[in-house]
């Protein structure tokens, strides 16, 4: 059998599925690929790059024709397809965190969310500091949400959460058991308003200074 890149990549993401990240190793993956872990490294040098691979193509999609708009519309609508291309792999979020990959997609998703932030006015520098905070607060969001779909799939969610009420803890009443959908839209929102706030300073220096 001639393994081809491709079959490499899309049998790693099967096995994501059913294995999660922490049960991923080269060593099953050969085995569901039928050669040995080491042919795997003809494609990959090491297990580092394979998940370089996998997190590039989990954000694939994500930057591909934005519709028009201002910038904080187009921000709203990239962030959400970042948060729906995580959450349809099993560990997406852990996956493509910390990945810091010089794939296409990753640069492409980088590279539109700064330009949104330029074309709105802010500088070159605080653009891309504002996109980071983005990305690691739908990374985050998102790595939590999955934990918690993990936790309620082995059935621990409720006793967790019983537990944290029976110290009337606060964040548990009105957070933890909340739509993760509405958490994430109003988290966004403040981080929006954040940027808009830069904005307004970096107009008012700019009139100020001409």
């Amino acid at each position: 059998m001639l393994l081809r890149k491709a079959n490499v990549l899309d049998g790693a993401l099967a096995l994501l599925e059913a294995e999660g990240l922490d049960g991923f190793t080269t060593r099953k993956l050969g085995a569901a690929l039928g050669v040995r872990a080491s042919a795997l490294y003809r494609h990959y040098p090491d297990k580092r790059a394979l998940l370089d691979a996998m997190a590039d193509r989990i954000l694939e999609e994500v930057s591909v024709d934005l519709p028009d708009g201002s910038w904080d519309e187009r921000g709203t609508v990239l962030a959400g397809r970042l948060r729906q291309a995580l959450l349809s792999h099993r560990d997406g979020a852990r996956v493509v965190a910390g990945a810091y990959s010089a794939e296409p997609n990753t640069v492409q998703f980088g590279n539109t969310a700064v330009e949104i932030l330029r074309s709105a006015g802010l500088p070159p520098e605080q653009a891309g500091w504002a996109t980071t905070a983005v990305s690691h607060y739908v990374l985050g969001h998102t790595i939590e949400e999955q934990s918690r779909a993990d936790l309620a799939a082995r059935g621990t969610w409720t006793g967790k959460m019983d537990a944290f009420n029976d110290l009337e803890d606060q964040v548990a009443a009105t957070a933890f058991d909340a739509d993760p959908a509405e958490r994430f839209a109003y988290g966004l929102r403040l981080i929006l308003n954040g940027i808009r706030h830069e904005l307004a300073q970096v107009r008012t220096a700019s009139s100020a200074g001409s």
